[in-house]
């Protein structure tokens, strides 16, 4: 694979993060807060967008690689 088709990958996994059903974080500090509102109901939905969020961090950690 290419670093081309790679930074590709990146940006459209990133894209589709921005159109889903649940909301992806955009930083910690706004899932904890929203974790916090919810009081523990919808656990479902919280575990996603953590979910969500994990993934953003990871394919943000790739995109910074593909840069140096």
């Amino acid at each position: 694979m290419k670093i081309e088709d790679l930074k590709v990958f990146v940006e459209t996994e990133l894209n589709k993060l921005e159109r889903g059903i649940v909301a992806t974080p955009q930083n910690r500090e706004h899932l904890e807060a929203f974790t916090k509102a919810n009081q523990g109901s919808n656990d479902f939905l919280v575990m996603q967008m953590a979910m969500q969020f994990g993934f953003k961090l990871a394919m943000e950690n790739v995109s910074d690689l593909i840069k140096e």
